[in-house]
């Protein structure tokens, strides 16, 4: 299952979507909004996403990750619209028989994600400013 949402992350739901007899582990990435970046102090962060076209992919990825990895479960949530520091922005859970194959396919998928989703975030700066962050199709959109 990959969701996007406007809506706070629900760790828990996610966590027990992954309880399977067969799995002998479960690995949890949780990516928090912190308060820097590059040295800069961040306030808040804005998340947009093309919505059809990043669950599309984001299925791909959770689908490639059990098979690559052998997977029992894997699912991922990622939020979109405003978010203050330290809430959670992406989520990934996944189980699997072995705890190696979990650790593994949470860095397989969230990196996927990053790489391969239309999901652009923009930062906002103590000093006023904002700007356009991993985004080099957005650069020259700096305010």
């Amino acid at each position: 299952m990959f969701l996007l949402t406007p809506e706070p992350i629900d760790p828990t739901s996610l966590r027990e979507a992954a309880d399977n007899p067969h799995a002998g582990a479960v690995s949890i990435f949780e990516g928090l909004v912190r308060n820097h970046h590059q040295g800069r102090k961040v306030l808040r962060l804005e998340y947009e996403a093309h919505g059809p076209v990043a669950e599309k992919e984001g299925r791909c990825i959770l689908r490639e990750a059990i098979e690559k990895f052998d997977l029992d479960y894997a699912g991922a949530t990622h939020r979109t619209g405003t978010l203050e520091i330290g809430e959670c922005a992406v989520m990934v859970v996944v189980s699997a028989p072995h705890r190696r194959e979990t650790f593994d396919a949470c860095r397989f998928v969230i990196d996927e994600v990053k790489r391969r989703l239309p999901i652009w975030k923009k930062e906002f700066y103590t000093d006023g400013s904002s700007e356009w962050v991993g985004c080099e199709g957005c650069r020259g959109k700096q305010h």
